[in-house]
């Protein structure tokens, strides 16, 4: 778990490099602890842009990790867009914070 303080600069950071991704019309789609990283000087770097996909192209289906999914992408009802990885960011921000995903369940 981290500080209130840590885990708001990590969330800043990561909103940050999100923000500039959406500009570039770039979709990370895979937003997840593991994918968040710290160097030495406690930089934020996002990494594994493998599933990112263009925003102007209407991306639909599931993809990524389900435990981040924004709940529509899980559905399949509506197109991936920037909401979704604002979604995921707010999962990573919870399990900073309390060390455990916000939504546990026997299932997916």
């Amino acid at each position: 778990m981290f500080s209130e303080q840590s885990a708001a600069y990590i969330i800043k950071e990561i909103l940050l490099a999100i923000n500039h991704c959406h500009s570039m019309k770039i979709c990370h789609r895979d937003l997840k602890p593991e994918n968040i990283l710290l160097d030495a000087d406690n930089r934020v770097k996002v990494v594994d842009f493998g599933t990112a996909a263009s925003l102007e192209k209407d991306i639909r289906g599931f993809i990524g990790t389900v435990y981040y999914v924004a709940p529509e992408v899980v559905r399949e009802k509506e197109a991936y867009d920037e909401k979704c990885d604002i979604w995921s960011i707010g999962v990573i921000l919870y399990m900073l914070l309390t060390g455990q995903p916000p939504f546990n369940a026997r299932n997916e």
